[in-house]
């Protein structure tokens, strides 16, 4: 499998136990249209899960827009194979938090992925199957936008695991809401649970007096949540801090602990968690 924006996939050796049974809870993160934040939810996530004392993995597996590894600031690491498989990246020195994505393996991380469908899943397997997670208590599945046959191969691949469920991801505005709808009907389709949904831009944080305004509207994810009687976890504004410190690879959860925004991720996560 030739590519020229990838390198040449290898799994683990042939009758390798997957890396996944190191695994003890499986959240996939999905939303019904890209640009909602999802990924930045998947880093927040796994920041706040960690400052709890979990030991946590972030899956990338937006296959055309792995931006996992720049938010932590490590876009030039590379995966390394062992016996066992992919060996994920460790951001921090303590290994707390473990890293894969496809953008790991780009040769060039500004080419785009110019792959078929077929292609595509196959990747998907691999990277699913053959990271080796070593005694993560979370597992965060950052997945493309949409519902595709993308999304039915991870939750066939993951059935077998019996992932804790989906956080969906959306914004206040109708449209993004009404994309979240297809992604309930397609969960409940896949008998996937859904953990519940979360808003994320909902309200701008003023740099100065952080006064919290609703530039767009708000209480749509609140609203849906209620219409399907699934759990609203929270809504996240938009903090200028959190963008900035996402450019830098920086942990926001750690520099501003005390920030309506991580206050916010402290109380998605307890809900998370509350029954696990």
């Amino acid at each position: 499998m030739k590519s020229d924006s990838a390198v040449e996939p290898q799994g683990p050796e042939e009758n390798t136990p997957s890396g996944l049974r190191g695994v003890k809870n499986i959240i996939i993160v999905m939303s019904g249209k890209g640009g909602v934040g999802k990924s930045t939810v998947t880093v927040e996530l796994a920041l706040t899960l960690r400052s709890m004392g979990k030991k946590v993995g972030i899956l990338d597996i937006d296959l055309c827009g792995p931006s996992i590894p720049r938010m932590f600031g490590i876009s030039n690491q590379r995966v390394h194979q062992s016996s066992y498989g992919w060996i994920p990246v460790y951001p921090l020195a303590d290994k707390t938090i473990a890293l894969m994505s496809i953008g790991f393996l780009m040769n060039n991380p500004d080419e785009a992925v110019v792959w078929r469908g077929p292609k595509k899943n196959s990747l998907i397997k691999q990277l699913l199957d053959g990271v080796y997670w070593d005694d993560i208590d979370y597992l965060l599945i950052d997945t493309p936008p949409g519902t595709s046959d993308e999304h039915i191969t991870i939750v066939e691949a993951l059935r077998q695991y019996s992932p804790e469920g989906a956080v969906l991801v959306t914004t206040p505005q109708a449209v993004s809401v009404a994309d979240v709808r297809r992604e309930i009907t397609f969960c409940r389709k896949a008998t996937l649970p859904i953990l519940g949904v979360v808003e994320n831009m909902s309200g701008f944080i003023c740099p100065n007096c952080e006064e919290c305004t609703n530039v767009f509207s708000s209480g749509g994810g609140k609203d849906l949540a209620e219409e399907y009687a699934i759990p609203y976890l929270g809504n996240i504004p938009i903090d200028p801090e959190l963008t900035k410190t996402l450019e830098e690879g920086g942990n926001f959860i750690e520099k501003f602990p005390d920030s309506r925004v991580a206050s916010t991720m402290r109380t998605i996560v307890t809900n998370l968690i509350r029954d696990q």
